[in-house]
């Protein structure tokens, strides 16, 4: 997923150095809501990870 968002933002510097505003815009949209949600998931990740905690 941070894969994805990395793509897309990758496509909106093109975009905006080519002076496509529209593409530009929508591409780094997508990148920006890619990217809270693998935070989000990767929060979530790590707090089940420490309820489960380790056993002996």
């Amino acid at each position: 997923m941070l894969g994805w968002a990395l793509t897309f933002l990758v496509i909106a510097l093109i975009a905006a150095l080519f002076g496509f505003g529209g593409i530009a815009s929508a591409s780094a949209g997508i990148a920006q809501v890619l990217f809270f949600v693998f935070l989000i998931l990767f929060v979530v990740a790590m707090v089940a990870r420490a309820m489960r905690g380790r056993t002996p």
